[in-house]
């Protein structure tokens, strides 16, 4: 009983002090403010450096369709990793996503390739909750043979199933409905052209969202909401969150801890088939092979930024998303144009640690100050950057990302571990 009781107490909805540091840190309503601050950095960015496609509707609407896959990628992992189920298979199941949601629009309609989609993700799932769940194989090896099986099962899948098209790509899929509120994306264009500090950005922004929305963008919004109600505001979700943290002391308590933790695994596969999926039916309009891009990797630490929390996974799939976006978009002047804020905010880091002098600090101050240096010159005698490394934009960031977050990080405390049934007797 005690153990279950200290494994739980820091995110417990009964009661008890929340846990300080990032878990706080990316709440939602923090989200929000650090989305704001986000903002006005972009808005003065783009003022100084001219760089107005950085923060355009054009842009923010292409980041959405890429971010809409990352964050169901990283809901895939946090639904399996807090019941105590690591998951580096996501890619996997991603591509088997993407090959399901192709076959079964082209045959039965776009609703069915959603359908498709969820469904050979779930397979996915079945095969690695059966491998770590009741075999008790290591997760990480499942993980990785998992992401080769599904590369390989979707690569054969196609090229018995498109034979038309040379078996590497799809037919056009039939499209899913889209949303646009046209008088009031017509009154932002206007707000937008005109170009003024915060109010252009804002309206870009809000643009963004009435304008050309795909129906399944709107339901994985409703899927990270309903995963935040489900797994922090109800009794099955605290069950299942316990096996991630002490599935010993939870069986103590009478909870079956190997069906939380087989179905957490479904419902991870069927995220990110169907992340899969909204790559094939919205993002591309078809199926073709290498389609995911190691999207279910940035997925993963999408949720790691988040802190295994859907609202700071939220916020890093959107991250991200706009990276990604910055790549295809070819958008060398914009990655130029982030050097400036990237190099100040070094600036600052390294100034603070250098001003607390404590053991170790002098040292990062001192690296974060001299790489401001470097990046602030950059800045200022280039024109452009390189489209060669202006294709890592999105790799970059999430190390980067990652690389700053990760002294403040809470991994669910039996992640991982392989659990046997009886191990509380």
């Amino acid at each position: 009983m005690s153990q279950l009781t200290t494994q739980t107490t820091p995110e417990s909805p009964a009661g008890g002090a929340p846990r300080r540091g990032l878990s706080n840190l990316v709440g939602w309503r923090r989200v929000l403010v650090l989305a704001a601050v986000g903002l006005v950095v972009v808005s003065l960015t783009r003022v100084i450096t001219g760089a107005d496609d950085m923060s355009s509707s054009g842009a923010l609407i292409a980041a959405l369709a890429l971010a809409a896959p990352i964050a169901l990628a990283g809901l895939g992992g946090l639904w399996s990793e807090r019941a105590g189920v690591v998951n580096i298979g996501l890619e996997g199941m991603m591509i088997m996503g993407t090959w399901g949601a192709a076959f079964f629009a082209v045959h039965y309609g776009a609703w069915a390739g959603v359908l498709g989609a969820i469904m050979m993700g779930v397979i996915g799932g079945a095969i690695h909750a059966l491998a770590t769940v009741i075999f008790g194989v290591d997760h990480i090896v499942s993980g990785v043979a998992l992401n080769l099986l599904g590369a390989g099962a979707a690569a054969y899948l196609a090229t018995r199933t498109f034979t038309e098209t040379g078996g590497t790509q799809s037919p056009s899929l039939p499209e899913l409905p889209r949303l646009t509120i046209t008088p009031l994306s017509d009154a932002l264009a206007d707000v937008e052209q005109g170009g003024v500090f915060i109010l252009a950005d804002v309206a870009s922004v809000l643009r963004a969202l009435v304008t050309n929305l795909s129906v399944l963008t709107v339901i994985v919004v409703l899927l990270l909401v309903a995963t935040w109600w489900i797994l922090w505001r109800t009794a099955f979700g605290l069950r299942l969150r316990s096996c991630g943290e002490s599935p010993v002391a939870a069986e103590t308590l009478g909870v079956n801890v190997i069906r939380y933790k087989f179905m957490a695994v479904l419902v991870s596969g069927g995220l990110a088939g169907l992340g899969g999926g909204f790559l094939a039916m919205v993002a591309s309009n078809l199926y073709r092979e290498g389609q995911t891009g190691g999207r279910g990797y940035i997925g993963l630490a999408a949720m790691i930024f988040g802190n295994w929390r859907p609202g700071g996974l939220a916020a890093g799939a959107g991250l991200f998303g706009y990276a990604d976006t910055v790549n295809l978009r070819g958008g060398g002047n914009i990655v130029r144009a982030y050097l400036l804020p990237f190099g100040v905010f070094l600036l600052l880091w390294g100034l603070w640690a250098l001003w607390r002098r404590r053991n170790g600090q002098r040292v990062v101050g001192v690296v974060s100050a001299v790489t401001a240096v470097v990046v602030l010159v950059w800045f200022m005698v280039s024109s452009t950057f390189p489209r060669e490394l202006t294709g890592m934009t999105p790799y970059l960031a999430t190390l980067i990302v990652l690389a700053f977050a990760s002294q403040r990080l809470r991994m669910p405390k039996a992640d991982g571990l392989v659990y046997r049934k009886g191990e509380a007797s």
